[in-house]
């Protein structure tokens, strides 16, 4: 078992990503942890073929390593290690996070940013405002940071 701890970030298309991102591998280089990155596939629904079914989730899972790819050359670049690539096929982000939380004890928080804006925190922070933080048989802390601190903002506080 493994006794670094573990700073796990939803790797999504949000603009607020890269703010979690930047928080959590600052963190991580001033802990001695290091990142995990959570990319959610949508399971795909094709249900006449199934050859066409299985192309859609390949092409799928090539494009959420694609996208891990691009932010692991910034999280090495930031903490001096690779981070873990998690890719899980769930029906919803909350569902992926409760797996991969209850199969992995290292991971020890949780780093999200808030949208900013109008459009309210984020469908995340929101579900987590509305059912708690409870994952499974684990609780974890978050790190909920504003979606545009800035890089000097994010130096101080991390």
């Amino acid at each position: 078992m493994s006794t670094r701890r573990k700073f796990l970030v939803v790797a999504d298309d949000t603009p607020e990503f890269q703010t979690a991102l930047r928080f959590a591998c600052r963190r991580a280089r001033s802990t001695g942890g290091h990142v995990a990155l959570l990319r959610v596939i949508e399971p795909a629904v094709f249900e006449h073929w199934s050859g066409v079914r299985e192309e859609i989730a390949r092409q799928q899972r090539e494009e959420a390593e694609a996208a891990l790819r691009q932010a692991a050359e910034y999280v090495h670049a930031e903490t001096g290690l690779p981070p873990e690539y998690l890719i899980r096929e769930a029906d919803s982000t909350r569902a992926a996070l409760r797996q991969v939380l209850s199969e992995d004890p290292d991971i020890k928080i949780m780093v999200l940013a808030a949208a900013v804006g109008g459009r309210g925190p984020g469908p995340l922070v929101a579900s987590i405002a509305k059912e708690g933080v409870k994952w499974g048989d684990r609780k974890v802390p978050i790190t909920i940071v504003p979606g545009d601190l800035t890089d000097e903002e994010i130096a101080d506080l991390a």
